[in-house]
């Protein structure tokens, strides 16, 4: 059942104001509000995600969106943002093409480096993100250690 729902997941550039698009991100954000303190949390605001620094996309499932990514270029590498697939449409490969998608676009852009940071207990997203090349790694950019965050990097 994977594959044929994985099959009819499309891609598309998006803009974080769209309404479906939208709902994800809230929910996005109290699921990470609802698992850890304001001060870990760092999910970018819709108008955050507006600038002409980020792209955004959104995964369809028969036309619904059911999964978001960003991708924020910092210069001399790229950012993975906003990672997001609906609880109810997991397990169909969303999470594995939204990540392929950055790594295409960050490849594109001539970026040499992605880089993310997850918490620390979200343990499929540290499967999926490994399963895709990437490997812990340190702060970066503004971040800081901290009790609930993992960091990781892969090369493009």
């Amino acid at each position: 059942m994977q594959d044929t729902m994985t099959s009819a997941v499309t891609i598309e550039r998006c803009s974080p104001r769209d309404p479906e698009a939208t709902a994800l991100i809230t929910a996005s954000h109290a699921f990470l509000l609802s698992k850890y303190p304001p001060e870990f949390s760092f999910a970018l605001s819709i108008d955050d995600l507006c600038v002409p620094s980020i792209r955004f996309w959104t995964a369809r499932i028969g036309g619904a969106a059911r999964g978001c990514v960003a991708l924020a270029d910092k210069g001399d590498y790229g950012e993975l943002k906003s990672m997001y697939v609906d609880p109810a449409a997991r397990g169909a490969g969303i999470g594995a093409l939204l990540v392929s998608t950055v790594i295409g676009a960050a490849r594109d852009a001539g970026l040499p480096m992605l880089r993310l940071e997850t918490g620390d207990d979200l343990y499929d997203a540290h499967r999926l993100y490994r399963r895709s090349g990437f490997v812990d790694c340190g702060p970066f950019g503004d971040y800081v250690e901290g009790p609930h965050s993992v960091f990781m990097e892969r090369p493009v």
